[in-house]
């Protein structure tokens, strides 16, 4: 993939969007497969922040049940069929066992009741092309069945428990990867690093384009289109305010952080939902190894741009934790990664970031004086790519254009060209006898029918072939995603290409090995390499503040 901002000269497109996190990478490809020309422009990397937070889950929402959002559970739950086919290597079914108990809350009838509709709002569950992905109903299983499969679990008023099911996106960041990637093979002209600090209006005022920084160069350019689409996320209240020049700008999104951790310190076999003391269900879940815990749901207010994991927060996870499972001696020290993100909400009702809705709008900013700028807020992963959809039916509407149905429930993503797993992973195996059964398992999911051309990287120079992570990860992936995935330093390799970096310091050894073939690629001199590992570093270690 090429940065399309290097070379840039005149050219005018259809729609530019502002944002390369899952939202704009949906947006971006749904426009490219109607024969729109698109521009997507993100100012740092791609899917970098909130679509890098995740509990990696593709889930119909069981809790919206309980805010009688039926609709929206059951858009939900549409899109999780859908992206279960469409992103086959990356989408899987996973089973949740939910512990009951006698409070009202967690109240084993209401529990079965929410479980029963939820089956029935996903009566389609089984209608995925890889018949392999089965998923049955929700089932009852007694206490002394719930303690025998999972002993972590508290017993002490435990009346019982139901086992169900949704799916999990192993690698999230790859995922949103794979819609830029689609949307690039239809068309697209993408850029990371690609920051917008400006917009240009003509002389009636209408939106006609925006100044984009390239942070690799330091040059800026005007970047010319008929109709802007702002998917800033967390930040499209900024955005937003760059087109106001009245100096009164008041808009601005309600944010709530969410973050997650990582530990060893116990481990169990099923994915859990589990409850707080105070009510707030949250997840634990075997992944790599590991055991993921979060989410959690708390009021930001300061600047985006300043967001960092705190030492609080996790510390604040880690007593949740030891509140509701386990011996209740989850320490600081067990933690061996922690991260997270902002979640921008669309809710004026409610006080709270936890009773909130996920909903998602799509405002016409001609409104509010900006024709030619549509923002969209709000949202969540599972259900980008129908948001995308909806975005389609405004922007049409605003080039007066007959609406054309959508492809892209409909085809393969890019890398994912794959519909049946099982068979896939069987040939895959035969053919790289060469490599470790581990590294063919992790790069046949985690890359799809991209694996081949990793492994092909391999073959080719025998110092590619070494294993960089604990899972199978090997060197080939860091010259790939250089040469073919737009990566530009360490992080974007390390977090949201290779995976090496989303289960911990690899280790300094490793992490300098990575840094040396990378500095090949990208021309670094010794200063550059210092000063990416440095980077990386810090940001593998848990906050201390």
């Amino acid at each position: 993939m090429k940065r399309f901002i290097e070379e840039y000269k005149d050219k005018t497109f259809d729609l530019i969007v502002i944002g390369g996190g899952i939202t704009g990478a949906a947006v971006a490809y749904d426009a490219a497969s109607r024969g729109f020309s698109v521009a997507l422009v993100e100012k740092k990397d791609y899917g970098w922040a909130t679509s890098a937070a995740t509990s990696k889950l593709i889930h119909g929402g069981l809790r919206y049940l309980q805010n009688v959002e039926l609709g929206l559970v059951r858009e939900s739950l549409r899109e999780r069929l859908i992206l279960e086919n469409i992103a086959s290597n990356l989408v899987y079914p996973i089973q949740f066992l939910v512990p009951g108990y006698r409070d009202l809350k967690r109240n084993k009838w209401i529990l079965r009741a929410g479980l029963t509709l939820y089956d029935i709002l996903s009566y389609d569950r089984n209608r995925t092309w890889d018949k392999n992905k089965y998923i049955p109903h929700h089932s009852w299983l007694s206490r002394s069945k719930i303690m025998e499969l999972e002993p972590e679990v508290r017993s002490n008023q435990m009346t019982g428990g139901s086992i169900y099911y949704d799916c999990q996106s192993i690698f999230p960041e790859r995922l949103t990867l794979a819609f830029i990637k689609s949307a690039v093979r239809h068309g697209a002209e993408t850029s990371n690093y690609a920051k917008v600090v400006d917009f240009s209006f003509s002389n009636n005022r209408k939106v006609k384009g925006v100044r984009v920084e390239d942070t690799l160069t330091g040059n800026t350019v005007d970047v010319r289109g008929a109709l802007v689409i702002n998917c800033a996320g967390p930040w499209a209240d900024i955005v937003l305010n760059l087109a106001d020049k009245s100096g009164n700008s008041k808009h601005q999104i309600k944010r709530s952080e969410g973050i997650h951790i990582l530990t060893k310190k116990f481990k169990t076999r099923h994915a859990l939902v589990m409850w707080t003391p105070s009510g707030r269900h949250f997840f634990t879940i075997p992944w790599r190894g590991y055991q993921l815990i979060g989410t959690t749901d708390k009021d930001y207010e300061g600047n985006p741009d300043e967001y960092n994991v705190s030492r609080q927060s996790v510390e604040e996870l880690i007593k949740d934790t030891n509140d509701s499972i386990g011996d209740g001696n989850l320490k600081y020290e067990d933690v061996v990664y922690a991260w997270g993100g902002l979640r921008p909400l669309v809710d004026d009702q409610t006080e709270g970031t936890y009773e909130s809705s996920r909903k998602y709008e799509i405002y016409d900013n001609a409104s509010d004086g900006f024709d030619g700028l549509i923002t969209v807020e709000g949202g969540k992963y599972t259900t980008s790519r129908h948001l995308a959809e909806s975005v389609m039916k405004m922007v049409e509407k605003k080039f007066n254009r007959v609406p054309k149905k959508a492809i892209t429930d409909k085809a393969l993503l890019t890398g994912c060209e794959i519909k049946d797993m099982e068979t896939f992973m069987l040939d895959l195996k035969k053919e790289c006898h060469d490599f470790d059964p581990m590294t063919v398992d992790f790069l046949g999911r985690n890359y799809g029918s991209e694996s081949r051309f990793v492994f092909e990287l391999a073959r080719q120079n025998p110092e590619f072939s070494e294993i960089i992570c604990e899972d199978g990860q090997i060197m080939a992936s860091v010259v790939y995603a250089i040469r073919n995935e737009s990566a530009k330093n360490l992080k974007d390799i390390l977090m949201r290409r290779t995976g090496v970096g989303n289960i911990g310091h690899p280790g300094k050894n490793i992490l300098k090995k990575i840094a040396v073939v990378a500095a090949k690629e990208l021309n670094w001199d010794k200063s550059k390499i210092e000063e990416e590992l440095n980077i990386a570093d810090a940001s593998l270690r848990l906050p201390q503040a």
